[in-house]
């Protein structure tokens, strides 16, 4: 009798194959009418263009993260989970963009005052938050009026605030200033709880990227250098914000107890207790400063103030694509921000070689006399480090001197593609050191038997199957370990001696002021580790003194994209700001939800990112503030 099984299974996966084919390609040629329905409507639609009343006020309503570079997204799945009330991807905002804006409207007749609507805005470090402010100081000495509105200020938004001539809150609003922290998420317990098993390699007493993987709680050694930067960060911001707001800087509570009794004093009411405090300088409701402003702009059909908002202005006066002039020498500015990792990635990732290419277009630009190496990062992959490092000193070595400019973190690996640079600036707040390496390495040679699972064979040497990863399931060979550690080490000497040699330090000088330990860059510049304070603005002026130009254009090299991504990113922006696309909620629910889940996911999304061919890493896990 014939056997009609393999037939039914053929036709069964026939049957799904055709489904799925056709599914997809109903998906496609949805997708593919969408597009060309935008495009229909963007042509056809009426003349939306943005005009600024003859008197108004520009609305400072950041939505997002403060950022030196905009993560690169793909721009139909961002469009896609938004239109689906996903949140998977915090908003961003160029610090570049905001200054702009802001200095624009400076010397524009039409905007008589500047609203800091500062509700949605996100994290922001110090120096970002600072080139900010100094734009906003010179609006102010223009003559115009600077005024913060809010219901609830945190930390970073009402170190913006500060800035603004008044501060009003809203009835039932709040100022909370909790101060800095440094809270990692710790693995050990669950680790061994899966039988997955941690090997690590490391050099530096207060190398502690590691120890989430090793221990339950933060070492000693870490709590020491951690609070040490911790609080030189946190006497920067008091000591800045009471000189604006004209208190001392003992003003700010600290405890429990100390809060505790001057929400007593106000009754328990967290608005009048932040006017008894200084901290603002009115309680008003909304219409009630919609009327102030009324009487500062005028008002308009919506009976409310006349206005243009951030979003709105910056289109009018940031160019879609920056003017490169032919004839005009440069100052070349590539971004250096997120993780180092090797091989290629897009913006908001160091990509060893695709950074590389950044600083390799800019030396065989005959244009560029110069270049600025911006970094925000914590570190990553020695290796990708390295070859970042070696176009650094090509650039050197063709007569462009090369600026590094620390931003928010410079550590680690941040610091290692600093090094190389003629000069090092760094802001006050800047978290850079951390030199040290590390190796990581989870097995689950104790889970295999758990699972039923198990892995056997032969090779020709000890060493076979250890680029396949044959140690994941068979465990780490004792002798493999301490050939690793001997790797580790090395890498550590090398770091030194590159340091060493750029900064015109022994490499027994650079091991003191090592080790893995975290600075801040007022700290630093006392070491020897960087050799001015100063934000980007001061790099780039340095970097046109040293190429000895007095006339120069600044041209930030970037990774640009393909005219297909554009043209898809400008229609689904351009409809989603039109309303053109749904819009989704997200409840207080899944906002919760969200935090719970953020350090996690950052951390397993930051050992995906750990692909250094080596395995040897520059990284400072301690860097990232609560």
């Amino acid at each position: 009798m014939t056997d009609k099984k393999p037939g039914l299974i053929r036709r069964l996966f026939g049957t799904i194959a055709r489904v799925y084919r056709g599914f997809r390609s109903v998906i496609l040629n949805l997708l593919f009418i969408c597009i060309v329905a935008l495009i229909a409507v963007s042509i056809f639609s009426g003349d939306d263009t943005i005009k600024v009343p003859p008197t108004a006020a520009l609305v400072l309503n950041l939505t997002g993260d403060l950022v030196e570079e905009k993560r690169w997204t793909d721009p139909i799945a961002t469009a896609i989970n938004e239109s689906l009330g996903g949140q998977e991807d915090a908003p961003e905002v160029l610090v570049s963009d905001v200054v702009s804006v802001i200095k624009n409207a400076t010397s524009d007749n039409r905007i008589q005052a500047l609203v800091l609507d500062l509700s949605m805005l996100g994290s922001g470090s110090l120096d970002k938050m600072q080139l900010i402010g100094a734009a906003i100081e010179e609006f102010k000495a223009s003559g115009k009026k600077v005024l913060a509105f809010g219901g609830y200020y945190g930390q970073g938004q009402y170190y913006l605030a500060s800035y603004a001539d008044e501060i009003s809150l809203s009835p039932m609003g709040a100022v909370i200033l909790e101060g800095y922290g440094s809270y990692p998420m710790y693995y050990k317990n669950a680790l061994e709880k899966l039988k997955i098993n941690t090997h690590v390699f490391r050099v530096g007493t207060y190398k502690s990227a590691v120890e989430p993987f090793l221990r339950n709680d933060m070492s000693d050694e870490a709590k020491e250098a951690n609070v040490a930067w911790l609080n030189e960060l946190w006497s920067d911001y008091k000591q800045q914000v009471a000189a604006r707001r004209g208190f001392a800087a003992d003003n700010f509570d600290e405890t429990y107890a100390a809060l505790l009794e001057k929400l007593q004093a106000a009754e328990g009411d967290l608005s009048q207790y932040a006017v008894n405090a200084g901290l603002v300088d009115n309680i008003k409701t909304r219409e009630a400063f919609r009327r102030d402003l009324i009487a500062i702009v005028g008002e308009n059909d919506d009976h409310t103030y006349n206005h243009v908002t951030f979003g709105e202005y910056a289109k009018l006066v940031i160019p879609s694509k920056q003017f490169d002039n032919p004839l005009t020498d440069k100052v070349a500015i590539v971004v250096a921000r997120g993780v180092i990792v090797d091989g290629t990635a897009k913006a908001g990732t160091i990509g060893g070689d695709s950074t590389a290419a950044l600083l390799r277009q800019a030396r065989h630009d005959d244009k560029v006399k110069a270049v600025v190496l911006r970094i925000d990062s914590p570190g990553g992959s020695a290796y990708a480090s390295e070859i970042i490092g070696q176009e650094i000193r090509l650039l050197r070595e063709a007569g462009k001197p090369v600026i590094a400019s620390m931003g928010s973190v410079a550590a680690s690996g941040g610091y290692w593609i600093a090094a190389p640079a003629n000069e090092i600036w760094a802001a006050p707040t800047t978290i850079t050191g951390s030199i040290g390496i590390f190796g990581l390495l989870h097995t689950a040679e104790d889970a295999m038997p758990a699972l039923g699972l198990n892995v056997d064979g032969v090779g020709t040497t000890e060493l076979a199957g250890l680029s396949a990863g044959l140690p994941l399931f068979k465990g780490l060979d004792p002798k493999a370990k301490d050939l690793f550690q001997l790797l580790i080490e090395r890498g550590y000497t090398e770091f030194l001696t590159m340091v060493g040699e750029n900064r015109n330090m022994t490499t027994t000088e650079v091991d003191t002021v090592a080790q893995g330990r975290v600075w801040t860059g007022s700290k630093a510049l006392e070491l020897g580790l960087v050799d001015k304070l100063g934000n980007i603005n001061d790099a780039i002026k340095a970097a046109a003194e040293k190429a000895g130009l007095s006339q120069y254009d600044v041209k930030v090299v970037k990774q640009e994209l393909t005219p297909s991504e554009q043209m898809i990113k400008d229609l689904l922006g351009e409809a989603s700001a039109k309303g053109w696309l749904p819009q989704g909620s997200v409840s207080a629910e899944q906002k919760l939800l969200g935090k719970l889940t953020k350090q996690l996911k950052q951390d397993f999304v930051l050992l995906n990112q750990f692909n250094d061919p080596n395995g040897v890493y520059s990284y400072c896990v301690s860097c990232s503030i609560n």
